[in-house]
């Protein structure tokens, strides 16, 4: 070979790469790109809500059971027992809806494993809820 090709040949590889890398760029860009880490994007903040709902009735209904008359406050008797039922709804409807709407699985950034917290602490917040509700009711 001589060095006139070797040039020539030298010159066209990196137009001949740019000519076959430009169906791989295309292939590339329809391909939808998991969410990084400080994106926030819609089902994180549903499922960030609903979790932090779920957890707030949690907290609720243990302080309704715990002290159920004689204190200030939202956590006592029926008011806290409500609250915390209509808290552990919310989440429970919060978590369901971003489960129900996201798009990938676990690990993609849609929020997903959210919605997951979002659902159990709702429906244990529900659930201790109404044990405190009835609860009041018995007692009072």
């Amino acid at each position: 070979m001589s060095a006139r090709r070797l040039f020539a040949a030298a010159a066209t590889a990196p137009f001949a790469g740019l000519g076959l890398a430009a169906p791989a760029a295309a292939h590339a860009a329809v391909q939808p790109l998991a969410a990084t880490v400080t994106d926030f994007s819609i089902g994180r903040l549903g499922a960030t809500t609903g979790g932090l709902l779920g957890l707030a009735a949690v907290a609720v209904a243990v302080l309704a059971m715990t002290r159920p008359a004689g204190r200030l406050g939202i956590a006592h008797g029926r008011l806290g027992a409500t609250a915390a039922v209509v808290a552990g709804l919310i989440a429970i409807a919060l978590g369901a809806l971003v489960a129900a709407t996201a798009d990938g699985g676990l690990g993609t950034g849609n929020g997903l494993g959210g919605a997951y917290v979002a659902l159990l602490l709702g429906l244990i917040g529900t659930l201790l809820g109404r044990r405190a509700l009835s609860r009041s009711r018995r007692t009072g």
